[in-house]
């Protein structure tokens, strides 16, 4: 067995067990495999083992990538299944970027302004594609975090113009915890995004806000309990990631 397959069989057996703890089915939790900094062959290497949901950060460094890994995205690819795998940013997104973003990703996990989803509506429609999005929500203090203030007029405006952007699809929200907090910080984290998407929910009816994408290695069960449907993880997985040295995005 290797590393790889290790990391991943122990790894289940946690998220299984946080998923018994919260009185909640496993197949109620995606996995999402966070592939930045590791090259393609890693990534076929996940997807040869069943894994179907990869995050990346960058753009310019997922473009390296995303050649070798065409086969692996195709439809009938042969990995674990015939299901192709899929590749989401998660990370920052310049609006400057947004073109080539919607060329190279199958989702985009980080709107966080009406100017970001009007330029990847934009961009879609000009290749005849309907985009799945989240939108990133910003929970915590931290001044290095992205993401849209909930209580902000920029939140309530996209929420408004959504629905009549036809080339993206609303999944849900996504949010990053705090680091190096107490762990009641952190689920109050998870928690508030789950409240904001129950509100909402109930204020724009037309939108689909089933997806909670939060936890990632460290505190993924607290995520669970909180009512995440996916979690990121990377270093449970893959190991510790060495820092980009690429192209800066």
């Amino acid at each position: 067995m290797t590393a790889l397959a290790q990391s991943l069989e122990k790894l289940e057996e946690a998220i299984t067990q946080a998923c018994r703890c919260a009185g909640r089915a496993r197949h109620d939790v995606e996995l999402m495999a966070v592939s930045k900094t590791y090259p393609a062959a890693t990534i076929a290497e996940a997807a040869a083992l069943g894994l179907k949901v990869f995050g990346e950060n960058r753009v310019q460094e997922f473009a390296a990538k995303a050649p070798d890994l065409a086969p692996l995205r195709a439809e009938g690819a042969i990995a674990a299944s015939d299901a192709p795998i899929l590749v989401h940013l998660i990370g920052h997104l310049q609006s400057n970027k947004a073109a080539r973003a919607v060329e190279l990703f199958d989702a985009i996990d980080s709107i966080d302004s009406l100017r970001l989803a009007e330029r990847l509506n934009d961009a879609a429609g000009k290749l005849g594609k309907r985009l799945p999005v989240l939108l990133e929500i910003k929970l915590s203090p931290e001044e290095t975090k992205a993401g849209l203030d909930p209580e902000s007029a920029e939140a309530a405006q996209l929420l408004e113009a959504l629905p009549g952007l036809d080339h993206l699809e609303l999944r849900g929200l996504m949010t990053i915890a705090p680091w190096g907090v107490a762990e009641d910080v952190t689920r109050a984290c998870f928690r508030s995004l789950r409240q904001w998407r129950d509100k909402w929910a109930a204020a724009y009816p037309k939108l689909n806000l089933g997806t909670l994408s939060m936890g990632m290695s460290g505190d993924f069960p607290l995520a669970i309990e909180e009512g995440a449907t996916r979690i990121r993880i990377g270093t449970a997985l893959f190991g510790k990631r060495a820092p980009y040295a690429g192209p800066p995005d």
